[in-house]
């Protein structure tokens, strides 16, 4: 009677177990049914893929500040003594640098994209596709400023990607990159999308979508592809403190990336709209003192004299709620919508001014293509130390550079040491439009409105950087 209860027991366990582990292992079984196959994609699509690697010819650190030996004969009366006291640097002062890439083929007739910063500065390209072949490629253009690079390579009856939107991509959505991460050509890694619109620092022109699809230096200028094999980005940058992934990857839409590629393609360069405002972002302090009912629109800091938004009566301090009838809930947006205006175009302005809202039409201009010119740290000749307490050299703008960037004074810092200003967020290259609520005109001025100001207490800064002002709150340190 005991060993037919023991049996019966037994079996019960053994039951319970077998049903513990069904119940445990069922959802990991559905779930891995529900997992995406992109072994289809990568077999179809693939092929567009292509890996880029360039060739740089540069000088070594040391060599470039060294005196080249003269080209003298050997009966000149100077030979025998640079032949003794200089030979030691009479060799190869050059080397090449080799750096990778990816891209990707958007016509049979060889056209291609990748990223700008992938063939900087290259003194030779060569294009490898997924037939082994290996092809020289020349730039057709780039535009430094979304990061684009259009090239072409000798050949026909090329593979092309298939275009897709990426208005329609939802987050949360399955994308995949295909590149050469480390050299490793045609890698396949996925994810999902993080994010959309995103912006990022000193990239104004470009809503990136974020995704943590593993992305690593190599990956840089190759395609994302959604479920449908269609490419909606670009692989550009990530967010990275040691160099490699770490779950933040940034790609540029592909239809801005076309648009760029159609430009360069037909006119060599790219036309980019600009009213000539300067701007910096709402807070919800602003909001509240401006009678804004949220944090939304771009605060006008400043207006071009004579600019197109100046002769359309747009102010310094009205908030732009939105440009050609799309809203602005980010300053951020503001030049990405501007630049992608046709310039000549009319287009109508809503601000927020004197607690109510206003309509303008304004008549956009166009972008100088060389908006991107740094300034000569060796132009003017007044370089003054502004103080201890902030750690900036000053130099005050000469005409050539007021008129450059349309401005009536300002101070450019030449250079910034430890100190408050360079933890505050100031870089050579900016320049210090006012400080508080004074406009700034010398250095001397500066000088002597910073040392009025007690040790513990905050200044304000009005610093232009590109075409974007913003005001740096800086603590005067002991």
């Amino acid at each position: 009677m005991l060993a037919i209860v023991k049996q019966q027991l037994l079996k019960k366990v053994v039951f319970i177990t077998c049903l513990y582990w069904v119940m445990l292992l069922l959802p990991i079984s559905l779930q891995a049914k529900n997992l995406p196959d992109f072994t289809d994609l990568v077999e179809e699509h693939g092929q567009v893929v292509v890996n880029i690697s360039t060739v740089q010819t540069k000088r070594d650190a040391v060599s470039q500040f060294l005196p080249e030996i003269p080209n003298l004969p050997e009966d000149s009366p100077f030979y025998e003594f640079f032949r003794r006291h200089m030979q030691p640097f009479s060799g190869p002062r050059k080397y090449e640098s080799h750096s990778l890439g990816s891209g990707f083929i958007i016509s049979k007739d060889g056209y291609i994209l990748t990223n700008a910063h992938v063939v900087e500065a290259a003194n030779e390209i060569k294009v490898r596709l997924t037939d082994k072949r290996e092809l020289v490629a020349e730039v057709i253009g780039v535009d430094q400023k979304t990061d684009i690079a259009l090239l072409k390579i000798e050949a026909n009856d090329l593979p092309v990607v298939t275009r897709g939107n990426p208005e329609q991509l939802k987050v949360g959505e399955w994308v995949v990159a295909i590149g050469a991460p480390f050299g490793f050509e045609n890698t396949v890694t996925a994810g999902i999308v993080s994010a959309k619109g995103r912006s990022l620092a000193q990239e104004n022109y470009v809503p990136f979508i974020q995704t943590d699809v593993a992305i690593n230096p190599g990956n840089s200028g190759g395609p994302l592809f959604n479920m449908k094999g269609e490419v909606v980005g670009i692989n550009s940058q990530i967010y990275s403190r040691t160099g490699g992934f770490m779950g933040l990857s940034f790609a540029i839409p592909i239809d801005v990336a076309m648009d760029i590629a159609d430009q360069l393609k037909q006119y060599g360069k790219i036309s980019r709209g600009r009213i000539g405002v300067m701007i910096q972002e709402v807070t919800e302090e602003l909001a509240e003192s401006f009678g804004l009912d949220k944090a939304r629109g771009a605060l006008v800091a400043s207006v071009e004299k004579n600019g197109p938004a100046d002769k359309a009566g747009i102010r310094t301090r009205d908030i732009i709620l939105k440009f050609s009838n799309k809203t602005i809930d980010s300053s951020s947006d503001l030049p990405r919508i501007v630049g992608n205006t046709k310039p000549g175009s009319k287009v109508p302005v809503e601000v927020w001014r004197n607690d109510s809202a206003k309509k303008i039409t304004v008549t956009v201009g166009e972008m100088p293509t060389d908006d991107n010119v740094v300034i000569s740290r060796k132009q003017g000749k007044s370089k003054n130390i502004a103080s201890s307490k902030l750690g900036l050299v000053l130099r005050e703008l000469s005409a050539n550079q007021k008129d450059q960037f349309n401005v009536e004074n300002g101070l450019l810092v030449d250079e910034v040491y430890d100190g408050a200003a360079g933890r505050a967020g100031v870089r050579p290259g900016d320049i210090i439009l006012g400080f508080n609520n004074r406009d700034i005109k010398s250095v001397k001025q500066f000088n002597k409105l910073l040392n009025a100001v007690p040790e513990g207490r905050n200044i304000a800064l009005l610093i232009r950087r590109g075409d974007v002002s913003t005001f740096i709150t800086i603590k005067i340190d002991d």
